[in-house]
């Protein structure tokens, strides 16, 4: 009974530090706002998916406060990009920094978002990693490899395995491949799609997963983990769409406020925070 009491008090312990570790982020939010309020300054709420990105944005900040913009960025992080698109398209939030164009014309597409992408950031590369081989020649037939879900990073991934040669697709350069376009499957693997930020924790269980650079970083990994790194040239057009973006809402696409965290994520300084972060990994796309 004794020992029931004191696991009792542990649990209760555990659930009042963790509200009161909400409660602290929320004052650290609050106070954040009413200083740049108070100060005359603006608050800009930018929704991105995990806190890969957290230096990049306090580079921004600080080319923000180099010049006296009187701008306070404020980051609001989500698991999944499509809830940082609807809290956008609701008016929660100012900004979006996490997608490439083709994810973003899908959910504009499928959701009828008025939203639009005002500046670029760099390309990620979406690249194999598995927990159970050193090289793609190991795969064998019936070995499982989970691929993103939604359409744009499903359709890329497929691309990666094709590049790897362990599929072939009938046309590789077609924009959003399903798996109804693979044309051979000479390694015998099984696809299977599952949500993007859970497939690091799917490696154990697979062969092998595909998924983005954000959610590896987020994880503790280094894309230098990848079994197989599928080649980026983001001066060619092919990669266009998968270039990552700031996005407003369409009636704010001309916003000046905007506009000027645009130009501070476009300085040498950003630049060389995102190789930094990245390892070299991620690619900026803008000119400074």
């Amino acid at each position: 009974m004794a020992t029931s009491n004191k696991t009792k008090a542990k649990r209760n312990l555990i659930t009042v530090l963790v509200a009161l570790a909400f409660v602290i982020v929320g004052i650290v939010g609050y106070s954040i706002y009413r200083n740049a309020q108070s100060s005359g300054g603006t608050v800009v709420t930018v929704g991105v998916v995990g806190n890969s990105d957290d230096a990049i944005w306090e580079a921004v900040q600080k080319e923000l406060d180099n010049e006296n913009s009187g701008i306070t960025i404020q980051t609001k992080a989500f698991q999944d990009g499509i809830y940082a698109n609807q809290a956008q398209a609701n008016g929660e939030l100012d900004l979006t920094a996490f997608q490439h164009y083709a994810f973003l014309n899908q959910e504009k597409e499928q959701k009828g978002y008025k939203l639009t992408a005002i500046g670029e950031t760099y390309i990620s590369p979406l690249n194999l990693y598995s927990q159970k081989y050193k090289s793609v020649k190991d795969f064998k037939t019936g070995d499982k490899i989970a691929i993103p879900n939604n359409a744009t990073n499903t359709g890329r991934a497929l691309k990666v395995l094709d590049s790897a040669g362990l599929i072939k697709l009938k046309d590789n350069t077609k924009a959003n491949p399903t798996v109804d376009d693979i044309a051979e499957n000479p390694s015998g693997i099984d696809i299977e799609l599952n949500d993007a930020a859970a497939i690091i924790n799917l490696l154990p269980d697979y062969a092998g997963g595909i998924t983005n650079t954000n959610f590896i970083i987020d994880a503790g990994m280094s894309v230098d983990d990848a079994l197989y790194q599928a080649p980026i040239d983001s001066g060619n057009k092919s990669f266009k769409p998968y270039i990552n973006i700031i996005v407003a809402r369409d009636d704010q696409k001309d916003n000046a406020t905007y506009k000027k965290i645009v130009d501070a994520y476009h300085t040498k300084a950003v630049a060389n925070a995102i190789t930094k972060n990245y390892k070299g990994a991620v690619v900026p796309v803008f000119k400074y």
